[in-house]
Formats: C-alpha cells, sequence, structure tokens
C-alpha cells in the first residue's frame, strides 16, 4: 500500500460559494475527523489528491500547518459526469490501528466449460486490517467451477493480520445458468404454423 506526502492548508470558510472557488482554484474541499478531534476543515491540492486516490484505501500523510496526520480516504464525493473532485471526508488513523475498510476483489482461473455465466456479487471485500498495512487487492479463484457453484467470504485467502469485516458464509462471487434467448420474429407470433389449404 502506497504511502503519499500531501500538503493540506486550514480553511475557514464554507458553504457552497466558498467551495466553488476553491475548486475554481485546482484545489479540493475536505474534512479530516477521527480519534475524538474536532473536525479539520481543509483544502487539498487538486491533481495530487487526484493522482493519490488512484489507489483504493491509500495511506495518506497530510501535513496541516506543520502537523503530520496519517490518514485515509472514506468518503469521496466526484462530480456526476466529469467525474472531478468535489469534495473528501478523511479519518485520522494511527500506526498498529485496526480498520474496515473495502478492498477490491481480483479473479484468476477458468470456469469448467458448460457455459456458465460469473456474478460477482460483491465486487468489494468488507476486510479489518492494520491501517498502515491495507491490502491492495485479494484474489478469489473460480478454477474449474461450474453453474451452481458459490465463492464464499470464507473462501478468499487474507494476508497475515487481516480478517473478514463480513460473515465467512456471504457469497462473493457465483456461476448462473445463462438465460435462454426470448424467440424472436415469426416464431414468437406463431407465424411458421402451416398456411391454411386454400
Amino acid at each position: 500500500m502506497a504511502d503519499v506526502n500531501i500538503t493540506a492548508e486550514p480553511r475557514s470558510e464554507f458553504g457552497k460559494g466558498a467551495s466553488r472557488r476553491i475548486r475554481r482554484e485546482g484545489k479540493v474541499p475536505a474534512v479530516i475527523y477521527g480519534h475524538g478531534i474536532d473536525p479539520v476543515h481543509v483544502t487539498l491540492p487538486g491533481h495530487e489528491t487526484m493522482l493519490a486516490l488512484k489507489a483504493r484505501n491509500v495511506l495518506i500523510s497530510l501535513d496541516v500547518d506543520g502537523r503530520e496526520e496519517l490518514v485515509i480516504p472514506k468518503s469521496v464525493q466526484r462530480e456526476a459526469i466529469r467525474g472531478f473532485l468535489v469534495h473528501i471526508d478523511l479519518l485520522v488513523v494511527k500506526r498498529g490501528e485496526k480498520v474496515n475498510v473495502e478492498v477490491p476483489v481480483h479473479v484468476e482461473g477458468e470456469l469448467a466449460p458448460g457455459g456458465g455465466l460469473l456474478e460477482h456479487v460483491l465486487n468489494a471485500l468488507p476486510v479489518e486490517a492494520e491501517a498502515t498495512h491495507i491490502p491492495e487487492s485479494v484474489t478469489a479463484t473460480v478454477e474449474g467451477l461450474t453453474i451452481g457453484d458459490s465463492v464464499l467470504a470464507r473462501d478468499i485467502p487474507l494476508p497475515a493480520g487481516t480478517s473478514l469485516a463480513i460473515d465467512g458464509e456471504d457469497v462473493v462471487l457465483q456461476v448462473l445458468q445463462p438465460q435462454a434467448e426470448e424467440p424472436s420474429g415469426a416464431e414468437e407470433n406463431g407465424e411458421e404454423a402451416e398456411a391454411p389449404a386454400v
């Protein structure tokens, strides 16, 4: 998991107007909270923050007025169409502390012959991990699975120090029977019946 260093600027202006001005300057409004501290409102550099957030659950070393805080993103709001950053909530964490996060599930292997369809019930697996050692992803194997088979949360290997934050019996992946194609055109309308005799 990557460590990223970002310098934040404290901010004292709030509201939609202030947030719009911040974004026009290429920056992102954010709030830092956790560990019993009062929420701290800051402004983050837009480009650096966008690059950092390409890694899910990235651990950020944030410099706020010369004070370093370790934070992870807990809520990221993006503009619906263009995807630019609108607002970020950052959670303060301590080294050695366990946090609940969701990590992407990567799939490897080939299904058994037979045409089953693989459904991703969960694209990310909720886990508890040490804040400075959050896995970037977990890997589930579907090698040889056939229609009706599934991969449960407990079936997915986790790195040392990481545990499930959901029931081990929860389904993560399942192999479904492909739906039969609907009849079309003449068949659907019964037009293939013999023409009446003249």
